[in-house]
């Protein structure tokens, strides 16, 4: 199993109190990925939303993405997400920026993408939609024409419901050998078998747990053995994402993650991501979570929905992943958690738990690549 870090430029409250909360959630998170790089994990994840106050101020994530590729040596930098809706990006300058931070990045760059947060996202590019269904439309109608953009010499051209091109050199062309690692996030059981059909990784940041593994694994896997990859390759791989802190002793990670705000975040999730399905009881926005104690704190990594503990501890969470069949854990770290806790985290991480886990100095999808 391999490992990365997601960053999405989250503010949080601190911006009650903070005028430059929001400048500083950004650097901050380019130090993250930064560390990341210095301590071994493989891929750093930057998200693109909209409009999405405190929870994601990350829109611009090719310029940010574009910054970590002179800044960083061996992680590969991927978009999760560029969203490639005409209304939102039109397909050809997403083709372009692929393949020129491709280039920035000497081959480290991964594609991931995806439809957007639900309907106060999509609504602002595609007003009067009743149906966020309709984004899957365009979505589908897209997909499959960014290898066509990159392994053509000219592009054949396209004329669909949505957008269309003449026939254009899409320029610049992928660095060295086929194209980047094409990736999906998918939220529900049929988007799984979807991505893998196509022959798509999953960016899969709907799973909350473990044992929500068994259904992630048993539609994708089952169904990436009769890919028909829309790309050059198949990219057979199902990232999770979960939030980790570390610390020297288990009470003084617990400490961090009480004092975290960590109940403030997926209040966030569930203002926003309204097509996800809220969980009985969950406070309707702008009613939260209440804060977290030590006790649920314990009960959240018994449960296994938080990672959190010493090295040690944080090496048999992470090895449950492994375990369950997670191809990739990628850490969501800055979710109020101080700055220099969270840069300790990445640190004893990469000191004690990816040595024993990642052995294979190679990417994943770097192999896949070469063999496309």
């Amino acid at each position: 199993m391999e490992f990365g870090l997601f960053v999405q430029g989250y503010v949080g409250k601190r911006a009650e109190t903070d005028p430059l909360a929001e400048h500083k959630a950004l650097m901050e998170e380019t130090e993250y990925v930064i560390q990341a790089d210095k301590s071994g994990f493989k891929y750093a994840w930057a998200s693109e939303h909209h409009f999405l106050e405190e929870y994601s101020h990350l829109s611009a994530n090719d310029v940010f993405l574009g910054y970590l590729a002179h800044a960083t040596d061996r992680i590969h930098l991927g978009s999760g997400i560029f969203n490639p809706l005409a209304q939102v990006n039109h397909p050809v300058k997403v083709a372009e920026k692929v393949t020129m931070l491709d280039h920035l990045t000497e081959g480290r760059f991964e594609f991931g993408s995806g439809r957007g947060a639900g309907s106060h996202e999509i609504l602002g590019f595609i007003p009067g939609v009743t149906d966020m269904n309709y984004t899957k439309e365009i979505w589908e109608e897209t997909i499959a024409e960014f290898p066509k953009m990159w392994l053509q010499d000219e592009y054949v051209g396209f004329q669909g419901k949505h957008w269309s091109l003449p026939p254009r050199k899409i320029l610049p062309k992928p660095y060295g050998k086929s194209h980047p690692a094409m990736w999906y996030a998918a939220g529900s059981p049929p988007s799984y078998s979807m991505a893998a059909r196509k022959g798509l990784g999953v960016l899969g940041f709907s799973v909350q747990k473990v044992s929500d593994m068994e259904w992630v694994l048993e539609k994708y896997k089952t169904a990436i053995v009769d890919a028909e990859p829309i790309g050059d390759f198949v990219n057979d791989n199902v990232m999770v994402t979960t939030t980790a802190i570390c610390a020297p002793t288990h009470d003084e990670a617990v400490r961090i993650a009480v004092h975290g705000g960590l109940h403030y975040l997926p209040s966030l999730v569930f203002r926003y991501h309204d097509t996800f399905p809220r969980p009985d009881g969950f406070p309707v926005w702008p009613e939260t979570l209440p804060e977290y104690n030590e006790e649920l704190i314990e009960l959240l990594i018994e449960e296994e929905l938080l990672i959190c503990g010493d090295p040690d501890e944080v090496f048999r969470q992470c090895k449950r992943w492994e375990q369950a069949g997670a191809d990739q854990l990628s850490f969501g770290l800055p979710v109020g958690v101080p700055k220099e806790a969270t840069l300790q985290t990445i640190r004893l991480v990469g000191e004690h738990v990816i040595p024993k886990i990642d052995t294979d100095p190679v990417h994943r999808t770097s192999r896949f690549r070469a063999a496309g």
